[in-house]
C-alpha cells in the first residue's frame, strides 16, 4: 500500500492504460503539425501542471537543490526531450505497433548496459531474455525493410527514442532516490520542454496559430499519458514487485497496437507478430529477474 492510500497495483494499471493512448493522440494531430512541436507542447503542458503542486508542497526541497544536482536533472531532461522528439517523429514513418514495440524494449537495453557497464551480473535466464528481445527487435526492423525505406527510418527513430529513454532511466535511477517525485518530474519535464522549444525554433517550426483541436490533443497528451501515465507509474514502482513490473511493461505495446486497430484501422503487418512476441517475452524475462527497471516510454 502506497503512502497515499492508493493501491500501487491500481496505479500501475491506470498508468499503463493512460500511456498506451499516446500514439493514438499523436496520430490525431493535424497533418501539418510537426512531431517536435507535439513533443514540446506535451512537455510544456505537463510541466505547467506539476508546477503549482511542486511550488506549494515541495518548495523547500526545490530550492535546496545544489548546482551539481540541478545540472544533472537538466541533462536527464535533455535525454527525455530526445526520446520524445525521435519517438513521436517515428510515428510519421512507421506503424504504431513497430514504433511502440521498439521504443518499449528499453528494459532489454538497460539490462544489457547494467550488465556490462555497471557490472550488475544477471542470471542465465535474464541473459536469455536479453538475447531473445534483441533478436526480436532485429526481426521487426528487418521485416519492415520490405515496406520501404520510410518505414525503416521510422523504426530507426524509434530505436533512438528507446536508447534515449534507457539513458534517461539509467541516469535517473540514483537521482530519484534522493528527490521527491514532484521535484524530480518538474525539473526534468521543464528542462525537456526547454530543449524541445530550442529545437523547434532552430528548425523554424510553427508554434502558434495551430488548429484548435491540436491544442486540446497537446493537453490530453500532457494529462493522460504523461501525468496519469509516466508520473503515476514512477510513483507506483516504489511499492510493487518485479513480477508486477514485468507484466505491466507488456501492457503499453499491446494496448497501443489495439487502439491503432480499433481507431486508426492500422493492423500489424509483416514480421511484427514473431518479432513482437520475442520482444515481449524478452521484456517479461528481463523484468522478472530483479533488474532495476523503472519507467514507461510512450
Amino acid at each position: 500500500m502506497g503512502d497515499t492510500g492508493v493501491k500501487p497495483e491500481f496505479g500501475i494499471f491506470i498508468a499503463i492504460v493512460s500511456v498506451s493512448f499516446a500514439a493514438l493522440f499523436i496520430r490525431w494531430t493535424s497533418e501539418g503539425t510537426h512531431a517536435h512541436v507535439i513533443a514540446f507542447y506535451r512537455m510544456a503542458f505537463a510541466s505547467m501542471i506539476v508546477m503549482p503542486i511542486t511550488l506549494v508542497f515541495c518548495y523547500k526541497e526545490l530550492i535546496s537543490i545544489d548546482r551539481k544536482m540541478l545540472f544533472l536533472l537538466i541533462g536527464i531532461g535533455a535525454f527525455l526531450a530526445l526520446h520524445f522528439a525521435t519517438w513521436i517523429e517515428s510515428l510519421d514513418h512507421t506503424t504504431v505497433a513497430s514504433s511502440v514495440l521498439l521504443v518499449t524494449s528499453h528494459p532489454i537495453l538497460v539490462a544489457s548496459v547494467s550488465h556490462f557497464y555497471f557490472r550488475e551480473r544477471h542470471s542465465r535466464i535474464a541473459a536469455g531474455g536479453i538475447a531473445l528481445g534483441l533478436a526480436g527487435m532485429i526481426i521487426i526492423t528487418w521485416g519492415d525493410t520490405s515496406f520501404g525505406e520510410e518505414q525503416v527510418y521510422g523504426d530507426f527513430l524509434a530505436l533512438i527514442g528507446m536508447v534515449a529513454v534507457a539513458v534517461y532511466m539509467l541516469a535517473g535511477r540514483q537521482v530519484r532516490q534522493k528527490l521527491g517525485l514532484f521535484v524530480y518530474v518538474f525539473i526534468v519535464y521543464t528542462s525537456a520542454a526547454f530543449f524541445l522549444l530550442i529545437l523547434c525554433l532552430f528548425q523554424g517550426h510553427q508554434l502558434v496559430s495551430l488548429p484548435g483541436d491540436d491544442y486540446l490533443i497537446f493537453a490530453a497528451l500532457a494529462v493522460i499519458p504523461t501525468i496519469f501515465g509516466h508520473t503515476v507509474y514512477n510513483w507506483a514502482l516504489k511499492y510493487v514487485s518485479a513480477s508486477v513490473v514485468s507484466v505491466s511493461l507488456l501492457g503499453e505495446p499491446i494496448l497501443s497496437s489495439l487502439w491503432a486497430v480499433l481507431f486508426l484501422e492500422e493492423f500489424p503487418i509483416g514480421t511484427i507478430y514473431l518479432g513482437g512476441a520475442m520482444v515481449l517475452v524478452g521484456i517479461i524475462v528481463v523484468s522478472s529477474s530483479k533488474i532495476d527497471l523503472n519507467i514507461t516510454a510512450g
